[in-house]
């Protein structure tokens, strides 16, 4: 170790991100921010690693009265959407039953009006990154759009018997603004 090495190296508690232009792929515990003339602050983060070296991210965030979860994915654009959960029964009877019974999802469904179209099935490994572990939990996902593209549901299983479901829409960037990071107590 040199003598400058320590002087020219960045403090362990230096932020991992620019702090005169905090973007979106920098939430992270503590963080608010303003969606919908609303103000988030940024409760859990989340893992999924899909393979392949391909991550996604999610955050649980909460304006006091909802808490909704935020999905974050980069590929050749930042894609974000904003989904709460629901019950599986919600999607009707017949969903849970296909499920528990053949292990596959069915190709549509039908919720609040709307029909969705399964667009993927992506087994992956999931972190509480919150917790500051490594505890990968393995799981599936089936994902469904509307015919428009705007809308999504998310159904996850979790073991044998456990599934999840996600109802909510994909929103642009810029409609997140107003971004802060956590305050050091």
């Amino acid at each position: 170790m040199g003598l400058f090495d320590n002087f020219f190296s960045k403090k362990k508690d230096e932020p991992q991100y620019d702090s005169t232009n905090i973007r979106v792929q920098d939430l992270d515990v503590g963080f608010v921010f303003e969606y919908d003339l609303s103000t988030w602050e940024v409760q859990a983060v989340y893992e999924y690693d899909w393979g392949d070296d391909y991550f996604t991210h999610e955050f649980k965030i909460s304006n006091g009265e909802k808490t909704l979860f935020l999905s974050l994915e980069e590929d050749d654009e930042v894609i974000l959407s904003l989904s709460n959960k629901i019950k599986v029964k919600a999607l009707g009877d017949e969903v849970l039953q296909k499920l528990m019974s053949t292990q596959k999802p069915p190709e549509k469904l039908t919720f609040e009006g709307s029909e969705y179209l399964l667009e993927e099935e992506s087994p992956g490994y999931f972190n509480d990154l919150s917790k500051g572990s490594e505890a990968w939990e393995e799981f599936i996902a089936w994902d469904y759009t509307d015919q428009s593209g705007d809308k999504l549901i998310t159904i996850e299983q979790w073991g044998e018997k456990e599934f999840e479901a996600s109802s909510g829409k994909f929103i642009n960037v810029y409609e997140i603004s107003s971004i802060l990071p956590a305050s050091k107590d």
